[in-house]
């Protein structure tokens, strides 16, 4: 008998093979292990912030015009009024927004320091004139409104929520360069002062929503400031009381919070819009009914352009529309934190976290208001819902971020690197004209 060789024993890769049961679990941990590092080192490039602020807030304006124009058609012709009525408004306002964000994001940041007085000063006088009779309109039950002439109307304190953030981001970095934010006193006097007579302006008129979102920039500002928990939950418990009178004194209020979680009309039809709205999200399925084909706003659902922009948007796009406008919140919110924590200069800082904490706290107040599981409070959602007025100091507040992401020292190298050197001729250097080849002339020829 002859002797066999013994042959070698097949060598196996090191990530195993594919008859192996654990080697297809290993491979996808490993490729879910390498599109985490790369979305990581993505994110922490220079540029990413700007280009998600620029991104996220094109593309929730340019949708809500598209939603503005799908939802609020039927409005229109019910008020005698142009089908596109409504949509041409918003339009001239993204215009004027968009003017105002381009110069929001150019400006240095000491002329948003200078420019911080004059704006609440403005919105004060601006928000006393409200109260003065026959020059205020009380419009949806709030009197926070100012005709200004034909129909076009302001809204005060929508301005007043930019203003609070630029001089209240001004004031604590002023006050942290003299190194005085330690003593209560200075945390608190005079932002909580000048927040509270913003305040008082806004509830004369009955608005409460708007209020909601001023005090929400001004707990963030505080928390920022680093204002110890023991104070920080004093003041959050003064406010609460405050909320709390307000609403057990109006009966409109009472009415609003008993329609949490509501599935019926009720008596009355109290929760009407309320339970409207949440039928309009459950009719919309995964992809939605199709642009322009909602049924609640046929009359159906109140304010469907406005306040309640999300729901159509449910029930038009489906679940896939509305997690993408929260996608491109949660985008927005989190570059916005990006830039606040990754800032040396404290107004920066402020103002970033200001400018986040107003979008996101709207944001999640207005949604929340039409899944039911917040109160419906009357405020629209930010780049999206009908109004110049909420749009205008928004689209301003983009840019305001955008001008503090280009102004990172990281990013302005990356964005130097990326501009295009000029290119200079040498002196002597001959160039083509239609006729002749000239040569150019020095400096000190003549």
């Amino acid at each position: 008998m002859t002797a066999r060789t013994a042959r070698p024993a097949p060598t196996r890769p090191a990530g195993g093979d594919s008859s192996t049961p654990g080697a297809p679990r290993g491979r996808a941990f490993g490729g879910l292990r390498q599109l985490h590092t790369r979305a990581r080192r993505a994110w922490d490039r220079p540029l990413t912030a700007y280009y998600v602020i620029i991104g996220a807030g094109l593309l929730l304006t340019v949708l809500g015009l598209v939603m503005v124009f799908s939802s609020s058609q039927i409005e229109a012709l019910r008020s005698g009024l142009p089908s596109t009525y409504y949509f041409r408004k918003q339009l001239l306002a993204a215009g004027i927004g968009a003017v105002l964000l381009l110069g929001a994001s150019r400006l240095r940041i000491r002329t948003h320091r200078l420019l911080a007085y004059p704006l609440l000063a403005l919105s004060l006088v601006l928000m006393c004139l409200v109260q003065v009779p026959g020059v205020g309109q009380t419009v949806g039950g709030n009197r926070n409104w100012l005709q200004l002439g034909g129909p076009f109307q302001l809204q005060p304190s929508e301005f007043g929520k930019l203003a609070l953030v630029l001089w209240g981001a001004d004031l604590l970095a002023r006050k942290q360069d003299k190194r005085l934010l330690n003593q209560w006193k200075h945390l608190l006097v005079p932002l909580v002062p000048a927040a509270f007579v913003l305040l008082g302006l806004i509830m004369l008129g009955g608005d409460m929503g708007t209020a909601i979102i001023l005090t929400a920039i001004l707990f963030g500002l505080l928390w920022l400031a680093g204002a110890p928990t023991r104070l920080f939950g004093g003041v959050l418990a003064g406010a609460g009381l405050i909320a709390l009178v307000f609403i057990r004194t109006s009966e409109n209020r009472m009415a609003r919070l008993a329609c949490l979680g509501a599935t019926d009309p009720g008596p009355d039809d109290r929760c009407w819009q309320a339970v409207h709205g949440i039928w309009a999200l459950a009719s919309g399925g995964l992809f939605g009914s199709g642009l322009g084909a909602s049924s609640e706003k046929w009359g159906q659902l109140p304010e469907p352009h406005t306040d309640f922009i999300f729901a159509v948007t449910g029930e038009e796009l489906g679940l896939a529309g509305t997690l993408s406008v929260l996608a491109l919140f949660a985008a927005l919110g989190y570059a916005g934190i990006r830039v606040a924590g990754r800032t040396e200069d404290p107004f920066v800082r402020y103002a970033a976290g200001g400018v986040t904490t107003w979008i996101t706290a709207q944001a999640v107040i207005n949604v929340g208001a039409v899944l039911g599981l917040l109160p419906i409070a009357g405020v629209p959602l930010p780049l999206f819902s009908y109004g110049g007025s909420a749009l205008l100091p928004t689209m301003s507040a983009i840019g305001l971020l955008i001008a503090f992401a280009r102004n990172e020292p990281a990013a302005r190298a990356a964005l130097a690197m990326r501009q295009p050197a000029v290119r200079r001729r040498p002196a002597g250097v001959g160039r083509k004209t239609m006729r002749r080849r000239i040569k150019e002339r020095l400096s000190g020829e003549r």
